[in-house]
């Protein structure tokens, strides 16, 4: 059931104030009615994108390793309004490119912004819908970031004052993923203007700009990061995507881009409360460059996160790339080296501190070797090969000793 308290919502002009932009809502305290949420189509979570459901999947199946997933999503919905956010060009998917565009939407210079008062009213919707706390005076930000399809170069958002906050989605799992009540809570919901869209040529050599797309009004949705399984990830996406297609403020078609959700993925240790390492970049990364999506997230979420967790490092401090982590995946797979040898440290600068270090521990044991007790090279190899808990490369190391051992 959807509760909405709508009736009475008026938006004011718009005011300027402090090179921001501002609307302010009321609410009559008469102004509510309950509907029912009946027949709603409910939505495959197929259409969620594959990388996400893969990632945590995989992500959930390392429990048993003592690992969580912990997934937080940004949804954008695109608003059917018949007009644009701040401009009166109209827009809807498959018009011609650039055929739908003025000098406000295409970043002319001296053309100001004019908000369309039903991206309000639908902003409302939505955050009514998802339970959260309206705020009577919101107002617009400037975010400034270079994009090939964005002509005025920067975009029109919400930021310290968004036009709702901390609220929540209930929800029930299929009976046959095991069921049972979720609730996930939302941080906030702001309002803000689409970039236009690049065409890339099939030769890879040039692109074209559709500024279409540009200033059509969005809602972006920001979860907390509640969810712990793909299923539950999937699940929160379809719930949405019927929501926004009951209140009527947007057709959720995916496969248009009229909703899209960023997943952000990290792990920890069961128990832990702190967030873990984020992984879904590196992921979907490692994918990019050809590797195998199953053993790239079991490398990544297994061995990967150990080390880094052993090692208390982050991520983007490891020295493993995804380009290289891919490189070895295909390897692992056509058979060139085998998992145990994959595992193995390669990094001569590591283990050439490991090396210095048992050197430096054992000044006797060095000098004896140096006065010909050359035995004692399978002493310091052992030393070394404990610091690294049996990870170091045996052929890389014995080469890197031997030349410390003989000074160079």
């Amino acid at each position: 059931m959807v509760l909405t308290l709508l009736r009475g919502i008026r938006t004011q002009t718009l005011l300027r104030a402090n090179a921001g932009l501002f609307c302010t809502t009321r609410l009559s305290p008469l102004a509510r009615f309950t509907t029912r949420v009946e027949g709603v189509q409910t939505t495959d979570p197929k259409t969620v994108p594959k990388s996400i459901q893969q990632a945590t999947k995989e992500a959930a199946e390392q429990k048993m390793q003592g690992f969580e997933a912990v997934i937080g999503i940004e949804t954008h919905v695109q608003l059917s309004t018949i007009t644009k956010a701040f401009c009166s060009c109209p827009y809807d998917y498959g018009f011609q490119p650039n055929s739908t565009v003025c000098p406000t939407c295409m970043g002319h210079p001296g053309t100001l912004p004019v908000l369309n008062a039903k991206v309000v009213e639908c902003a409302v919707k939505v955050a009514l819908a998802l339970n959260c706390e309206i705020s009577m005076t919101s107002k617009f930000d400037r975010k400034q970031y270079f994009y090939p399809d964005l002509p005025k170069g920067y975009q029109i958002s919400q930021f310290d004052i968004p036009i709702a906050e901390k609220g929540y989605l209930d929800l029930d799992l299929p009976v046959e993923f095991g069921g049972g009540h979720r609730r996930f809570g939302i941080t906030r919901v702001h309002m803000e203007e689409d970039a236009g869209k690049l065409l890339h040529s099939e030769s890879g050599n040039y692109s074209q700009v559709d500024l279409n797309r540009a200033g059509v009004p969005l809602l972006e949705i920001v979860s907390e990061p509640d969810m712990r399984t793909g299923i539950e990830a999937a699940e929160y996406g379809a719930e949405m995507q019927r929501l926004v297609r009951y209140l009527g403020v947007g057709n959720g078609n995916m496969q248009e881009g009229s909703l899209r959700c960023d997943v952000n993925v990290s792990v920890r240790p069961i128990g832990q409360s702190e967030f873990g390492t984020k992984v879904a970049h590196f992921f979907d990364s490692t994918l990019e460059h050809g590797a195998d999506a199953k053993l790239a997230a079991n490398w990544i979420m297994g061995d990967m996160t150990a080390y880094l967790k052993d090692e208390k490092l982050s991520i983007d401090e490891s020295k493993l790339t995804p380009l290289e982590l891919s490189e070895m995946i295909a390897s692992i797979k056509n058979g060139t080296i085998s998992g145990k040898i994959a595992k193995e440290i390669a990094d001569p600068a590591a283990i050439g501190a490991m090396v210095d270090k048992v050197l430096v521990d054992n000044p006797k044991q060095l000098e004896q070797y140096r006065a010909g007790k050359t035995k004692l090279q399978g002493y310091f190899a052992g030393q070394v090969m404990k610091a690294s808990k049996g990870k170091a490369s045996p052929v890389l190391l014995n080469k890197i000793l031997g030349e410390k051992l003989k000074g160079n």
